[in-house]
C-alpha cells in the first residue's frame, strides 16, 4: 500500500469516531454557523498535529531501532484494543449522537475559542495523531512526506463533509444500524492496520 493511501485510510478511521470536537462541528453545521471556519481550523490543527507526529518519529527512526520497536508494538497494541471496542460497540449497538445539546456562542471569536478547546485540550488528539499516526509513518522510510499528505487531507475532507453535510447525515445519526456498520468498518481497519505494524 502507498504511504499516501495508508496516511488517508488511518487518518481518516481514527477522525471517524464521534467525540467533543465532531459534535461540535455537527451542531454547527446543523445550525448553518461559522461551518467553513470552524472546519478549516479543525483540519489546520490536525494537519499540524500529524506534522509533528511524522516528523518525530521520522526522527526516532533514524536514532533508535529499540525505541522504534517499542513504539510500533505499542501503537499495534492500543490500534487493536481500539479496534475491539469498536467491534463490541458495533455488537452492542450503543453508540450514539446527541447534537442538539446547548447552543454554542454565534460570534466567530467564541466559536473558535471553543473550537481550539476542543481540539487542543483533548488528550485523544495527541494519542491518536503524535504517537499513533507517527509510529504509522515510520513504515513507509523516506515517504513521510507523502504519509502526512494522506493524512492531512483525510481530516480535512472529513470536517468538511461532517459540517457541510451534517443536515443530511442527521437522520442516519439517529439509526443504529448505520453506527454498528461505521463501528465494525472502523475495528476492521484497526486491525488490519494494528497486524502491519506488528509484521513490518
Amino acid at each position: 500500500m502507498s504511504a499516501f493511501l495508508a496516511g488517508f485510510l488511518l487518518s481518516f478511521s481514527l477522525i471517524m469516531a464521534i467525540g467533543s470536537q465532531n459534535a461540535f462541528i455537527l451542531r454547527q453545521g446543523l445550525k448553518a454557523e461559522h461551518v467553513f471556519w470552524v472546519c478549516l481550523l479543525c483540519a489546520i490543527s490536525d494537519a499540524m498535529l500529524i506534522g509533528i507526529g511524522v516528523a518525530g518519529f521520522s526522527l526516532v527512526l533514524s536514532q533508535s531501532g529499540f525505541w522504534l520497536a517499542a513504539i510500533r508494538y505499542s501503537g499495534a497494541a492500543f490500534l487493536f484494543f481500539y479496534g475491539l471496542m469498536n467491534f463490541i460497540s458495533a455488537i452492542k449497538g450503543t453508540s450514539s449522537l446527541n447534537a442538539s445539546q446547548p447552543n454554542s456562542p454565534s460570534s466567530l471569536k467564541k466559536t473558535l475559542l471553543i473550537c481550539l478547546a476542543f481540539t487542543w485540550l483533548n488528550p485523544h488528539v495527541y494519542l491518536d495523531t503524535l504517537l499513533l499516526i507517527g509510529s504509522v509513518s515510520t513504515r513507509y522510510p523516506g515517504q513521510g512526506l507523502n504519509f502526512f499528505i494522506g493524512a492531512s487531507l483525510a481530516s480535512l475532507l472529513f470536517f468538511f463533509s461532517l459540517g457541510y453535510g451534517a443536515r443530511l447525515l442527521q437522520p442516519l445519526f439517529k439509526r443504529a444500524k448505520a453506527w454498528q456498520v461505521l463501528d465494525a468498518s472502523t475495528g476492521v481497519i484497526m486491525w488490519w492496520i494494528a497486524i502491519s505494524l506488528i509484521e513490518y
